[in-house]
């Protein structure tokens, strides 16, 4: 199940992009329609949208609008990574929900229980919480011994007894796979966000060996990889094949 991250970066656009009043809506409207026949989600990096001001925050907009209007069986993540305390995160909930109209965010749990609850009062959303992540830094706290768990274990097993906790998804880095048979035990039922295949590393092959389930469960995420195959005119094109040749590459271990 692919997922395709709009990350957008106006100094990695094609240039002839930049003369369009909205060059990051324009530039996303294209890899949509090259690739949504081969991928089920997208997922803007919300940090994207924000370093443009209000401009990013309009495009980010018309973006969703554009998916929820065009193609209304893709799910939509918010990859936000939010979390704070109880009000906070209502008012985030809101926000990604309710004006934006997302299907789902990322959601940080360092704060625990009260900072994301919020997040699983809204039906028909989900929120995806951020469980074993495939940066470097990840050793520094998801690794620490809690008990006879690692921290991060412990946070998975806790947030299964949080309220509407049926509506959890969770964030494993491709680049750790081989903790995927232990985030299984643990998660069996639960669908996983995969980022990190492709530009970092990560490997389709082990992810899909050890967290595929019956249901499949995975979403695997590409962004640099699909988005940014070219940089001239047949971005669009190029963004559509790369998409289809990933797609090709998870139905070896789907089917």
């Amino acid at each position: 199940m692919l997922c395709i991250g709009l990350d957008v970066d106006l100094d990695k656009i094609p240039k002839h992009l930049l003369v369009l009043d909205d060059p990051i809506f324009e530039f996303n409207k294209a890899i949509i329609d090259a690739t949504q026949a081969y991928c089920i989600a997208y997922k803007p990096n919300i940090a994207f949208y924000e370093a443009y001001g209000v401009k990013g925050w309009k495009a980010l907009k018309r973006t969703i609008d554009y998916i929820n209007d065009e193609y209304p069986d893709q799910f939509t993540i918010a990859d936000a990574k939010r979390g704070d305390i109880g009000n906070t995160s209502a008012m985030y909930a809101k926000a990604f929900f309710e004006d934006l109209n997302f299907d789902s965010i990322t959601v940080a749990p360092y704060m625990g229980k009260d900072s994301v609850e919020p997040f699983l009062e809204f039906e028909d959303k989900h929120t995806i919480l951020l469980g074993l992540t495939s940066n470097s830094g990840a050793e520094d706290f998801q690794f620490l011994k809690s008990d006879s768990d690692f921290l991060f274990e412990k946070v998975l097993r806790t947030s299964q007894t949080w309220k509407n906790s049926r509506q959890l998804m969770y964030v494993v880095g491709a680049t750790k796979a081989d903790y995927l048979k232990t985030v299984r035990k643990l998660l069996p039922d639960s669908f996983l966000l995969i980022p990190g295949v492709g530009a970092q590393g990560g490997s389709l092959e082990e992810v899909c060996k050890f967290g595929l389930t019956g249901d499949y469960g995975l979403l695997i995420n590409s962004s640099r990889g699909i988005i940014y195959a070219s940089h001239q005119e047949d971005f669009a094109e190029k963004a559509g094949q790369k998409a289809l040749d990933l797609q090709s590459a998870m139905s070896k271990y789907i089917n």
